[in-house]
């Protein structure tokens, strides 16, 4: 009861943080942008849509300051974003920016805020909608982050410290933009707080969500993947039941096609629009192709993403511009691996009992039997003296890594619950690194739980204490640089 209730008193002192951390991101925003000249002022003209559109009233003249204001703030991405919102996919480049957010923008747009288009015109009350949807998500995305924490590290100051972190991350300029980020956030993490709270057909909803974000969103499939296995690994091999071995793994297969598939069908929705009912000669090179991707033909036609095609001398500003996050990601990675070398060479399979029956449902099927299928007492013996005997087996090649797991058990970043997450991190770090343009990484990664989490030990530690100023000074230059560069049109990340 007194955990609740300090959890619930952090949990309002954070939403305080989130919101604060917002105000200043768009006060810098606004200082910035009426100091400097922005680079490229082209963002603000709006062209007709290549299909006709009702056009809405001009703005009254009252009003037209605001409106000017609100529509000179769009740059880089958000310029598509708010395209896609009022026109639609019209070109084939569009098609790499997912269509979450243009719906909410376009919700909101036509809903709660439909009163203000007379005033300052529809276009400013787009840019208005998406703020709005950016900086919620991102309020209720640092909420889910402190819940899940809890319950991962279960120790309700660290995660407090982590979330604290996320809230001032060095990506905050585009927590705050008409970007995709804290909607991705938002169901991402969102996610993974329903898998762990034993609610698996709703986090499958909100990852699924996560992957009409961005594109990435289709890796948190990989949660469900490793629940599976181990769910599997259980009912077969220790509670020796093959129907219901087979019943985990059809379940999770179908979980994972669940979150894949809106991807997949806006793939397909690309490929009708692009390349059905045209002349084979006027067919875009992906169209033929046996397994039409327009998401990475666009990307490697139009941004030049690729394996190593980053790799390039003049490159070397953007690599140093992403060296502190994929540091702190390495870091964060390699320190897990030392410390629990038995789970990455096991896959998570020697975790202790202790950990395996841990709240967070990772590992056990406890949350995944019905009251009808679970095993009789004499099943159950029968599973007891199974598994004595599967531990006098290996009790010579465990004992080790058992003690040290109970040893970093104390440590909550280096509890077994947290390797699913280390792993996902590895994957996106590694296609971070080597095929994306690699500044992108600082807003790629800002998502990923674990980076937030070693942020939190390294501050906590009496031995790094100097890693505290290093991360906070890493957070609020990148904060400053990037309220400065990003909006006044500059390249940043």
């Amino acid at each position: 009861m007194a955990k609740s209730m300090e959890s619930s008193r952090k949990e309002s002192i954070l939403i305080k943080y989130a919101i604060f951390s917002r105000l200043l991101v768009l006060f810098l925003t606004v200082l910035w942008r009426s100091f400097l000249q922005p680079y490229d002022t082209s963002a603000a003209l709006n062209p007709p849509c290549l299909h006709h559109r009702e056009d809405s009233p001009p703005p009254l003249l009252v009003a037209n300051t605001v409106s000017k204001t609100l529509e000179n703030s769009v740059v880089w991405d958000s310029v598509y974003f708010l395209r896609i919102t009022e026109c639609g996919y019209e070109y084939e480049q569009t098609y790499a920016f997912l269509p979450l957010l243009p719906f909410f923008i376009s919700l909101l747009s036509r809903t709660v805020f439909a009163p203000l288009v007379p005033l300052i015109g529809f276009r400013a009350v787009m840019v208005l909608s998406g703020y709005v949807v950016s900086n919620l998500a991102f309020v209720f995305a640092a909420i889910y982050l402190f819940r899940v924490s809890v319950m991962i590290l279960k120790d309700t100051e660290a995660s407090f410290k982590a979330s604290v972190i996320f809230c001032f991350n060095p990506a905050s300029i585009f927590y705050s933009s008409i970007y995709s980020e804290s909607l991705y956030a938002l169901f991402s993490i969102g996610g993974v707080y329903h898998l762990l709270s034993g609610t698996s057909n709703v986090a499958v909803i909100w990852f699924a969500l996560s992957g009409c974000a961005r594109s990435n969103g289709i890796l948190n499939a990989g949660y469900i993947c490793f629940q599976t296995m181990h769910r599997a690994y259980e009912a077969l091999y220790l509670k020796r039941r093959v129907c219901l071995c087979v019943q985990v793994l059809v379940t999770g297969f179908l979980r994972c096609v669940c979150i894949c598939l809106p991807f997949v069908a806006f793939q397909a929705y690309g490929y009708y629009n692009l390349c059905h009912r045209h002349k084979l000669d006027e067919l875009r090179p992906w169209c033929k192709a046996k397994v039409p991707l327009l998401y990475n033909f666009i990307q490697s036609h139009y941004w030049g993403v690729g394996f190593l095609r980053y790799f390039q001398f003049k490159q070397l500003p953007n690599f140093l511009l992403a060296s502190p996050i994929l540091s702190l990601a390495v870091c964060s990675i390699v320190s897990y691996m030392k410390t629990r070398p038995e789970l990455f060479m096991s896959l998570g399979f020697q975790a202790t009992e202790k950990e395996k029956r841990s709240s967070a449902r990772l590992y056990s099927l406890k949350d995944a039997l019905e009251p009808n299928v679970i095993t009789s007492s004499n099943e159950g013996k029968s599973d007891i003296r199974q598994r004595k005997l599967s531990r006098k087996k290996d009790v010579t090649v465990s004992t080790n890594a058992a003690e040290k797991s109970n040893s970093a058990e104390a440590s909550g970043y280096f509890s077994a619950d947290v390797f699913p997450f280390v792993v996902h991190l590895g994957l996106m770090a590694a296609t971070a690194f080597f095929i994306m343009h690699v500044q992108v990484a600082t807003r790629f990664l800002s998502a990923s739980p674990p980076l937030y989490w070693f942020a939190s030990h390294l501050i906590a530690s009496p031995k790094h204490s100097k890693w505290g100023y290093l991360i906070w000074s890493y957070c609020a230059a990148y904060i400053l640089l990037g309220t400065l560069l990003f909006s006044n049109f500059y390249p940043f990340t």
